[in-house]
């Protein structure tokens, strides 16, 4: 999962979902599942959306 990432890009899929992954399995891990970003869903846009004009009321 990377919370950190509110759109997938090329970067987060290579390293996070290749690089890690191969880290991850080498180190013993067993099951390696990647949670994508919810960059297309529509309620992460909603939240998006209210998170910004909760927080600019007044400008």
């Amino acid at each position: 999962m990377t919370p950190a990432f509110s759109s997938d890009c090329l970067e987060t899929l290579e390293e996070i979902a290749g690089e890690c992954r191969d880290i991850f399995l080498e180190a013993g891990g067993e099951a390696f599942r990647f949670i994508p970003c919810l960059n297309d869903d529509k309620a992460h846009i909603d939240l998006l959306a209210a998170l910004v004009a909760d927080h600019t009321q007044g400008w």
